[in-house]
């Protein structure tokens, strides 16, 4: 065997090395709304102990072959739900964490706080914590967003792939131009209880605004970098450059038609699909996935690889620095995954990589943890100021923006 060959085995070890003592903290998972689609929280049924490699991206085992540490669970609720719906459905995502952490205690701790999630590293348990995909699920309340705040949820995106009243989307038309005046307000009290603002899946215009009225550092949980792959779902260049002046993160997404520009359009005729079968594009329940598999043997797709996310990931490090950068993966939120990145099991093959291209140990455990831990670490302390000089808001989506505030 020649150097060449023995060299990804090498990469491969400092990789699993590396990750055993900065391991990744993960912005981005959809394993409790895979879990509500596939079985309606059965948890029986998909036992995340037991090896799930035909049903999800996601059990324990494989958390651990990935050198995973801490995960944001996403407590995410389809943007088609709208009013008491999504908030009742929002409820039930944050009852299955809950459910799910107190089903495997060795394994999962719950974390609220950036201490928890170093109280978890050292305990070798998974710190989870949860984020809520779309500001519908709290239905225009300030109230609604506090409740969840309390209930343990510790970021918020602003949107999903629909507009809401009081914010636009990175994928619908351009309704407000960014976020509204009550748009802004959720901001200014989200900042206020420690919820991270979280502002993947936003128009540039609602990531502009957030910058602009935020006190405390942001996250993207999981995007791309724009100018590598040209998706409205990824982040502009100027939106990566003032980062730094507000201390936020970037985590960089596993989606191929976030990574890789060639699966844009083979992705949205494969949607197109779906929809002629009546089902949702989001949809991974096993009978999506087998229309999924017989258009793909139809119409090949381009794969995405561990290098193509490491192309994002370098061009992200010289745009924001290496200081606000992380990794979202998106596991159990898509129907398609890199080659080398097929499950939780492989974020060692893109830290190899990236030890390939010269990146430090010291730069590589920034992106893995300890960005994230920072970024959640400083809205705490604005949240910790701003609570000591302010109280609770009650404005409401009809004061400040007039009309009945509802989010169809």
């Amino acid at each position: 065997m020649t150097d060449h060959d023995q060299a990804p085995d090498r990469h491969l070890a400092e990789a699993r090395a590396l990750l055993a003592e900065h391991p990744v903290a993960d912005g981005h998972n959809d394993l409790p709304w895979a879990l509500r689609e596939q079985v309606f929280y059965d948890l029986d049924r998909r036992d995340i102990a037991a090896d799930q490699s035909a049903h999800l991206h996601t059990d324990l085992a494989r958390l651990r072959a990935g050198g995973v540490g801490a995960q944001f669970w996403s407590v995410y609720v389809r943007s088609d739900y709208d009013g008491d719906r999504a908030v009742s459905a929002t409820l039930e995502q944050i009852d299955v964490v809950g459910r799910l952490i107190d089903r495997y205690p060795g394994d999962l701790r719950r974390a609220l706080t950036a201490d928890d999630m170093e109280a978890a590293r050292t305990e070798g348990r998974i710190a989870s914590l949860m984020g809520a995909e779309g500001g519908h699920s709290v239905n225009c309340s300030l109230g609604t967003l506090r409740s969840l705040h309390a209930l343990g949820v510790r970021y918020m995106t602003l949107t999903h792939n629909d507009n809401i009243a009081w914010a636009d989307s990175a994928t619908d038309e351009k309704r407000i131009g960014g976020l509204s005046r009550f748009g802004e307000e959720v901001v200014r009290e989200m900042n206020r209880c420690g919820m991270l603002v979280d502002l993947s899946h936003v128009s540039t215009g609602t990531m502009r605004d957030a910058l602009r009225v935020t006190e405390a550092p942001v996250l993207f949980s999981h995007s791309s970098a724009r100018a590598v792959c040209d998706h409205p779902r990824n982040i502009p260049d100027d939106v990566l450059e003032a980062l730094p002046a507000n201390g936020g993160t970037a985590m960089v997404t596993f989606v191929p038609k976030f990574v890789l520009p060639e699966a844009i359009a083979w992705t949205q005729a494969a949607d197109l699909n779906m929809k002629a079968h009546g089902l949702h594009p989001l949809d991974t329940t096993e009978a999506a996935m087998r229309v999924q598999r017989m258009y793909e043997e139809r119409h090949p797709r381009p794969v995405a690889t561990a290098a193509d996310v490491a192309d994002h990931l370098d061009h992200m490090r010289e745009a924001a620095g290496v200081d606000h950068i992380g990794i979202g993966g998106d596991y159990d939120g898509t129907a398609f995954t890199p080659a080398g990145l097929e499950d939780v099991a492989g974020y060692p093959n893109l830290i190899a990589e990236l030890l390939r291209r010269g990146w430090s140990k010291s730069d590589l455990a920034k992106l893995t943890w300890r960005n994230a831990v920072r970024t959640l670490r400083a809205a705490e302390d604005v949240a910790r100021d701003l609570r000591s000089r302010r109280g609770p808001s009650n404005a409401t989506i009809g004061e400040l923006d007039g009309g009945d505030g509802g989010d169809g």
